[in-house]
C-alpha cells in the first residue's frame, strides 16, 4: 500500500516547504501574483467572513484509503485522532447559535473510536450533521457494514468522493479495487434510502479531475454522473460537487514530480473569478483540527495557518464575536477556490 508523504519522510510533509514551494519565485525570476493582490483589487482584502454557520471538525487523520490527490495526507499509519476531550470543547463552542451545521471530515471520520458518541452529543444540539464519508469504510470491517442505518437513524447528510463513474479512472486516483468498493456503499446506503427521491436523506457525491486541470460544468458532470450510475448500477443520488485540487499535500507532489507545477498554477491564476471570491467557504465555515487548533478552511488547517493569532487560536480560547471580525488568512494555495465558477466543499461558488 502506499505510504502518507509523513511515512515516507518526504520533504512535502512539512507544511512549511509546501509554503515555500508556493511562495518561491518561478518562470524568469518572478514569482505568481500574490492571491491578495487580485482580492484587493476587487475590493475584497482583507477578506472578512460573513459567518460562521459551518464547523467543519477533522476528527483525525487515520484512514483506510491513501489517495493520490489527498491534501490531508491521510492514511492507515496516521495516528493522530481527535480526543473525547476535544470533542467536548467542539460541543461547547457550537453551542453558539451561529452555528447550524457540523461537517465531520478525516481521514476517514467513522475511524475515530468516539465517532458515534460525537455524532449523538451534535444531534443532541440540533445540528444539521454532515459525514464526509470515503465509502469504502462501510465494507472494510463488519463493525462499520451497519453505517447507513446510523447515518439514517440521525439524518446524517452523506457527501462521498467518487472521481469518476468508471473503474479505472477511480481506482487510478484512490486505489485498486476502491470503484467496486465504493458501487457497493453506494447502494447499500440506496437501499436504506439514501439520495432516493422523497426520502430526506441527501447522498451527494464529489468529483475532482485526476490531473493537472479544472473540472468541468458542475451540472453537465451531475447529468453524467446520474445517467451513467442509474444505467449501470441503479444508483440514485442527489448532488454532484465538482471540487478543484488544490496545490497543497499529495497534488502537490504529483504536480512537481509530472512537470506540472507552474502551468497549473497559471490556469488556476488565469481563471481567477470575482464571482467566486466572492463566495469562497471560509467567510462562512471554521475549520478545527483534531487537536482543536481553528483554521480559515481546511486547506490552511493542512498547511498549519491557524485563524488570526488575536481571535483565540485554540477551541479553550473559542471567542465567536472575535471570529467574526477576523481577517481571513490567505496564501497562494487560495487561487484553487477561486478559478472559474469556483471551488468549496459545497462545489461551486459562482
Amino acid at each position: 500500500m502506499t505510504k502518507s508523504l509523513k511515512a515516507k519522510g518526504h520533504d512535502l510533509a512539512d507544511s512549511f516547504i509546501q509554503l515555500e514551494v508556493l511562495n518561491k519565485k518561478q518562470v524568469k525570476d518572478e514569482a505568481f501574483e500574490k492571491f491578495e493582490n487580485k482580492l484587493d483589487g476587487i475590493n475584497l482584502f482583507p477578506l472578512k467572513p460573513t459567518g460562521i454557520e459551518i464547523f467543519q471538525i477533522n476528527v483525525g487523520k487515520m484512514c483506510n484509503q491513501v489517495c493520490k490527490h489527498c491534501h490531508v495526507d491521510a492514511g492507515p499509519d496516521r495516528k493522530e485522532i481527535m480526543t473525547r476531550e476535544t470533542m467536548q470543547l467542539c460541543l461547547d463552542a457550537m453551542d453558539h447559535p451561529v452555528i447550524t451545521t457540523v461537517d465531520l471530515t478525516g481521514g476517514a471520520p467513522e475511524m475515530n473510536p468516539d465517532f458515534r458518541w460525537f455524532v449523538e452529543e451534535i444531534k443532541k444540539r440540533g445540528k444539521h450533521i454532515i459525514v464526509r464519508c470515503n465509502l469504502t469504510i462501510i465494507l472494510a470491517n463488519k463493525k462499520y457494514h451497519d453505517l447507513p442505518e446510523f447515518f439514517k437513524k440521525h439524518q446524517i447528510e452523506v457527501v462521498s468522493s467518487l472521481p469518476y463513474y468508471s473503474a479505472s479512472r477511480t481506482d487510478n486516483q484512490r486505489g485498486d479495487g476502491v470503484f467496486e468498493k465504493s458501487i457497493k456503499a453506494l447502494q447499500m446506503l440506496n437501499d436504506v434510502g439514501y439520495g432516493r427521491e422523497g426520502s430526506g436523506l441527501t447522498l451527494n457525491l464529489v468529483y475532482n479531475p485526476s490531473g493537472a486541470f479544472l473540472p468541468g460544468d458542475q451540472q453537465s458532470l451531475e447529468a453524467d454522473f446520474k445517467r451513467q450510475l442509474k444505467r449501470k448500477y441503479g444508483i440514485e443520488f442527489n448532488m454532484l460537487f465538482a471540487i478543484t485540487n488544490m496545490p497543497i499535500s499529495r497534488f502537490l507532489e504529483y504536480l512537481i514530480e509530472s512537470g506540472n507545477y507552474e502551468s497549473y498554477m497559471e490556469k488556476l491564476i488565469e481563471a481567477f473569478n470575482p464571482g467566486a471570491a466572492e463566495g469562497v467557504m471560509c467567510r462562512n465555515t471554521l475549520s478545527i483540527g483534531w487537536d482543536g487548533y481553528i483554521y480559515d478552511c481546511d486547506f490552511n488547517q493542512m498547511l498549519e495557518l491557524k485563524v488570526q493569532k488575536n481571535c483565540g487560536q485554540h477551541l479553550k480560547d473559542f471567542d465567536a464575536e472575535k471570529l467574526l471580525d477576523r481577517n481571513i488568512i490567505l496564501n497562494q494555495h487560495c487561487y484553487g477556490c477561486t478559478a472559474g465558477s469556483g471551488s468549496s466543499c459545497g462545489g461551486t461558488t459562482a
